[in-house]
This record gives structure tokens, sequence and C-alpha cells, in this order.
């Protein structure tokens, strides 16, 4: 599991910077151009994303660097199960996180 985290942890930041600061671009252009409804829209995606990136840091990454640390070594001293299963903890609240995000800027659009 240690590879597999690894090929995201280089991988996702990119896509995930640029998808929060879309969101954020999208509710200051929605205020500036007095579009309420469209600007509340993209600041619950915002607000969404930013919840999802707390959950990341606070739980996910850390154990995806102790389980990437742990590749090579030939007996490593982590439980790997128990910190698979708490990466899957909030798999499941990060994924509904994200979907929501899409959604309100999906509503932003059609508004």
């Amino acid at each position: 599991m240690g590879n597999i985290h690894r090929y995201g942890d280089r991988r996702m930041p990119v896509p995930g910077v640029l998808g929060l600061v879309a969101a954020a671009i999208s509710a200051v252009f929605a205020v500036t151009a007095g579009c309420w409804t469209q600007a509340v829209a993209a600041g619950v995606a915002v607000a969404l994303l930013v919840v999802w990136l707390l959950i990341y840091l606070r739980v996910s990454a850390p154990i995806n660097h102790q389980l990437t640390a742990a590749i090579g070594q030939s007996d490593p001293a982590i439980n790997t199960r128990e910190m698979q299963h708490n990466w899957d903890r909030v798999i499941t609240i990060r994924a509904v996180l994200q979907g929501l995000a899409v959604t309100a800027l999906c509503t932003a659009l059609l508004t």
C-alpha cells in the first residue's frame, strides 16, 4: 500500500490545489459580478474543499507518510493493516465532501 500512497501523494497535490484555487476564484468573480446565488454556491464549494483538505492533512497524510517510509524495509515496525483501516475510515467522508463541492460548483454554473 505504501507504493500506492506514494504515487498519489506525488501526483494529486497539483489537481487538488488547482481545484481549490479555481473554486475560490469562481466565488470571487461571482461576488464581484453581484451574482449572489453563484457566490454562495462557489463559497460552499470552497468551504467543503477546505474541510476535505483539513481531514486529509490531519488523518490521511500522516498515514501516507508512514506507509511510504516503510517501503523497502525488510521488517517495517508499523501495523500497516491498522493504518490502512484508519485511512479507509475517512475516505468515504472525503469522497462525499468532494462530490458535494462539485455539486455546489455545478449549481453555481447552472444558476
